[in-house]
């Protein structure tokens, strides 16, 4: 069943009243809430009026499923309850973990609680209630799942390539974590106002301009094929820019003046320029399955001077040597207006996050750059709230700038050419296609299997597992840090790898087909239940996908994601070796383990942007 097949079903006619309504809802609690409030009433029926977050993580120990972490440093708030127990200061720490397992309201989650130590309160979930989770899903879509945030709206900037130079591996970061964050919180129910920064304003265009009238005077009567491959028209202005001896420079930095005041002539040139690079970008972006909406620097540049005017009355920008600036507590100035009087970085994005904050109304907007930038962030962010655009840190709106770390190559330094120059991010989808394709063919040729692949399908799988290879050989990285990029480590089919990953779904897809059962059928009719260890095992870490999920949308970190479709492909490897599917007569609860499976590994795969491959 897909996942919107599932999310649009009707209730089965057997289920009652309420338990349509239930089916119907949607945002259901994590595991892990639903415990951290029977935990939280415990503590508050032990000792009344107490309110403390209780520390539930997931049992490392074995000795459940899950584990309160802080019950023994709730004693000392313990030992002011009525409970007998603890008015005498002599009793072991331990009776705190007693008392959370005696006060624990009655739950048809909660299978059974144990104490491991003098610190621990162990809870085994119900497995009937696990496998019922499970079901729910399948009936209703894993929609269902979906976290509960407190917000409605943000903005997610992410991309932001600079018009008229080619997007490199260094903008592949951005896009793509960029997209992620804003898989995420749409599957979240936020609306996500996805922009696209570009740098489309400034001293370049007067450059670019400049060198278009000169080489084409009558450039708009042959339109593209005046600038044709705009990175080396870039290049060739640049070069010209640069030349100390002409008088280039003067003229372009006359032309950027006089595209500033609006001149009809130089307006129409920037706009083509824009035009021509902006579907240069697309192409790129459809290749990636990332869909944006530009609002560029040019965009903002109208409301700068008016945001100046009210930070100026605020008496928050000063005159420093004919800089405008603004100061920042335990931080070099910031500065938003150059000496010459130009607008800069500051200017336009304070502008921006005004209109974000005022128009858009967004109540989280989240800036995707790498961490170089962090320090002016600091800085932007800092002055919005000296301004009272931002409230206190615990309020919304918020700002976020998450940062990321660079693409190195084999040799630790920053991925580069032969030629030094920065890999055009065109160019390494291609050569991850080709190599893709190429092991492709080999391994279906070594198994007697090309002959059921047509040209078509070996371009298009080829593709899918190509680009998902390098979108997760990227996201599988904690973003803060430097990763290496190689071909051979992220094109392998062993270890934490997209290709892997695309095996083991293909893998259950085979399973299900194999089986000739309507799965749909089975979904409404059928159930689930844990007979073998493992099964249990894949069907408590199939649940725990939500509060993984809602992590990740906290802390802003896809590796979490990674981290889960991981540990899920080898708790089901494990739970196939262990358990027979087809032929079993268990054949069709495992049928249902394995959709499941399968319809959360496709739903981390479509927050992390890589198409599924349903045949290998």
């Amino acid at each position: 069943m897909g996942d919107d097949e599932a999310s649009t079903s009707s209730p089965p006619e057997s289920q009652t009243q309420p338990q349509q309504l239930a089916a119907a809802e949607h945002g259901l609690e994590s595991v892990k809430r639903k415990l951290c409030r029977l935990v939280a009433s415990s503590l508050s029926a032990t000792v009344p009026g107490l309110d403390v977050e209780p520390m539930l993580e997931e049992s490392k120990a074995g000795f459940g499923d899950y584990q309160c972490n802080n019950a023994m440093s709730l004693f000392s708030s313990l030992r002011g309850s009525s409970d007998a127990n603890f008015q005498n200061p002599k009793l072991p720490k331990p009776q705190s973990n007693w008392a959370i397992l005696n006060n624990l309201p009655p739950s048809d989650i909660v299978e059974s609680t144990s104490v491991a130590g003098p610190g621990y309160v162990n809870i085994v979930i119900s497995s009937d209630w696990i496998a019922q989770r499970i079901q729910h899903m399948l009936i209703y879509g894993i929609k269902t799942w979906a976290p509960t945030l407190p917000i409605k709206r943000a903005v997610v900037d992410f991309s932001s390539p600079n018009i008229a130079k080619e997007m490199h591996v260094g903008h592949l970061r951005s896009t793509i974590i960029g997209d992620t964050v804003a898989r995420m919180f749409e599957f979240a129910n936020i609306e996500v106002l996805r922009r696209n920064h570009v740098g489309d304003w400034g001293t370049q265009f007067g450059m670019l301009i400049e060198f278009l009238f000169e080489q084409f005077p009558n450039w708009e009567e042959v339109g593209n094929q005046a600038i044709g491959d705009l990175q080396s028209f870039y290049k060739a202005s640049k070069e010209k820019f640069d030349n100390k001896e002409s008088d280039f420079k003067v003229k372009a930095q006359q032309a950027v003046v006089r595209l500033q005041q609006g001149e009809e002539r130089y307006r129409a040139a920037w706009k083509k320029i824009c035009e021509i690079s902006r579907n240069e970008f697309e192409s790129v972006y459809k290749r990636l399955g990332v869909e944006l909406e530009e609002k560029g620097e040019s965009f903002y540049n109208p409301y700068i001077l008016p945001v100046l005017e009210e930070l100026t009355k605020k008496g928050l920008v000063t005159e420093d040597k004919g800089a405008q600036i603004i100061l920042i507590e335990g931080q070099s100035a910031l500065i938003v207006v150059k000496k010459d009087g130009g607008f800069n970085y500051a200017s336009t994005d304070l502008a921006a996050l005004w209109y974000r904050l005022n128009v858009e109304k967004a109540e989280l907007i989240v800036y995707l750059t790498d961490v170089g930038q962090k320090l002016h962030f600091h800085k932007l962010f800092s002055a919005a709230s000296m301004a009272g655009w931002l409230p206190d840190q615990n309020e919304y709106p918020k700002t976020s700038h998450v940062g990321f770390g660079l693409v190195l190559g084999l040799d630790g330094k920053r991925f580069r050419t032969r030629c030094t120059e920065v890999v055009r991010l065109v160019d390494l989808l291609d050569e991850a296609k080709s190599q893709c394709k190429a092991q492709l063919i080999e391994r279906l040729t070594e198994n007697g299997k090309i002959a059921d692949w047509t040209n078509d399908e070996l371009d298009r799988t080829s593709e899918a597992i190509g680009l998902g290879a390098v979108k997760y050989a990227d996201l599988k990285n904690n973003r803060l840090t430097n990763y290496t990029f190689s071909f051979e480590k992220m094109l392998s089919d062993k270890g934490n790898t997209a290709v892997y990953l695309q095996y083991a779904h293909a893998r259950i897809c085979s399973i299900i087909e194999k089986a000739s059962k309507d799965i749909d059928e089975l979904t409404t009719k059928a159930s689930i239940t844990f007979i073998h260890a493992d099964e249990r095992a894949l069907g408590l870490h199939i649940i725990r996908f939500q509060e993984v999920l809602e992590q990740a949308c906290t802390d802003l970190f896809p590796h979490y994601l990674c981290d889960y479709l991981y540990s899920l492909s080898e708790a089901f490897s494990k739970f196939y070796t262990s358990c027979q599917v087809v032929g079993s007569p268990e054949e069709t609860s495992r049928l249902l383990l394995c959709q499941a499976t399968a319809v959360v590994m496709r739903q981390c795969f479509n927050f992390l942007g890589i198409t599924p491959v349903y045949k290998l």
